[in-house]
């Protein structure tokens, strides 16, 4: 017997999420602020599409969403949580900074409900694939509760700590890509400025101690140029203020971070706001 579930937000990551819901076998609806993409996953998937978080939360066993920023999140989650029953689990998905993660269990314990923060990595193509890898907070049995769901889009689904491990996880997870991808831009634009054949490079070095998510998945399309896909400077460069601003708090040394993060600004600048994260290496090919 599938769950009653409401999916809240559906961008590039929480479409396809939603999608793997209802091909389970769950009953879904969808809430989006842009209403005609509500309608489009409707007919894709069947379900329905509510106008408001609250009407899309009601009578709901689990609300998962993935939006924006920590402001969408505090807008999203107030008006769902109006329309959530006692004991109904809320989960949030988007990537956000700890502190609006245990605000909104703050928001959602007064109300009786459930909250889990469960930022996402993998993807578009992670969620488009139900291989995402999801880090969460919260309470273990509440865990327990969601897991089931949160695996038909997630590959490795784990309870990191209390509230907030998951968004502190996914800072983790942001601060080494970082520092990755400028690593992997000045090794490929050593390669070519040294004659070398820099796919010949990837396939023997990508054999080695410098093999990564990024060379596997990137290394080709930034030898190319291609950059009009994927994770967007935008979104890093929102991630990395999380973690510069988190950092700061807890005393953490991040001084590669702050340089990547400036160098992110200065794609920025040249009108790369939507290209991929590895465009990096545009700013070395002057």
């Amino acid at each position: 017997m599938g769950k009653k579930l409401a999916f809240l937000g559906l961008g590039v990551m929480g479409y396809p999420m939603a999608g793997h819901l209802a091909k389970a076998g769950h009953d879904v609806t969808v809430y989006n602020r842009t209403q005609a993409k509500a309608a489009q996953w409707v007919e894709q998937y069947g379900g329905r599409a509510a106008p408001s978080p609250s009407d899309a939360a009601r009578d709901a066993q689990i609300v998962l969403m993935c939006v924006g920023n920590d402001h969408d999140v505090r807008a999203v989650a107030k008006d769902a949580l109006a329309g959530m029953a006692a004991r109904s689990i809320l989960v949030d998905h988007t990537t956000a900074s700890a502190e609006v993660a245990r605000e909104v269990a703050g928001a959602a314990k007064a109300r009786n409900v459930e909250f889990l923060d469960a930022p996402v990595s993998g993807g578009q193509a992670g969620a488009e694939n139900g291989k995402l890898t999801i880090m969460v907070g919260g309470d273990e049995s509440i865990f327990a509760q969601a897991q089931p769901v949160l695996a038909l889009y997630g590959r490795a689904v784990t309870l990191m700590g209390p509230t907030g491990a998951g968004q502190l996880t996914k800072m983790v997870n942001q601060i080494c890509i970082a520092g990755l991808v400028q690593a992997l831009s000045e090794g490929l634009n050593f390669a070519q400025r040294a004659g070398l054949d820099p796919n010949l490079v990837l396939d023997v070095i990508g054999k080695g101690a410098a093999q990564s998510w990024q060379m596997d998945n990137r290394g080709r399309t930034m030898i190319e140029d291609k950059f009009d896909f994927g994770f967007a400077v935008d979104w890093m460069r929102k991630d990395l203020s999380i973690c510069l601003g988190t950092a700061r708090q807890n005393g953490a040394a991040l001084p590669v971070t702050a340089l990547v993060d400036q160098f992110y600004a200065r794609v920025q600048a040249r009108g790369g706001g939507r290209w991929d994260t590895s465009s990096l290496i545009r700013l070395l090919e002057d």
